[in-house]
């Protein structure tokens, strides 16, 4: 598994420096975890669900990468909301998944779990952005 390190700065909304972001290293977090899980749902999901699933994941970590090369922070504040549309795209495909009974009960409370503190993270960064 990667191990991205969390790296803790004071101005966390620093445009330009998206690998410092902890929404973004949990971002990468829920990609990689959600890799091995994707990839054990039936065969008939795998162009429907997985491939949105995947699509979602990638965009969160994506979209705070290049919302942070953005030269101002509105256009900033912008790509997070996306990633914010994402991760609650990615809760409705958990449920999902849940309901469908894809996956462990294990399994699939590790990726809420992720998700979730990823969610938590872009909504503090989304209110610093705002406030700034």
């Amino acid at each position: 598994m990667m191990m991205v390190p969390r790296v803790r700065t004071r101005d966390c909304c620093q445009v330009g420096n998206f690998r410092q972001l902890r929404a973004w290293q949990e971002a990468i977090r829920f990609v990689v975890l959600s890799r091995p899980a994707i990839r054990r749902l039936p065969p008939d999901e795998r162009f429907a669900l997985a491939a949105q699933w995947r699509r979602a994941a990638y965009s969160v970590a994506l979209n705070l990468a290049e919302g942070a090369a953005r030269s101002n922070r509105g256009n900033f504040r912008r790509h997070v909301d996306i990633a914010r549309g994402s991760l609650d795209e990615l809760e409705s495909i958990l449920e999902l998944v849940k309901a469908l009974d894809y996956l462990s009960e294990d399994e699939v409370r590790a990726l809420c779990a992720s998700r979730s503190n990823c969610a938590r993270m872009v909504a503090g960064l989304l209110r610093r952005l705002r406030d700034d």
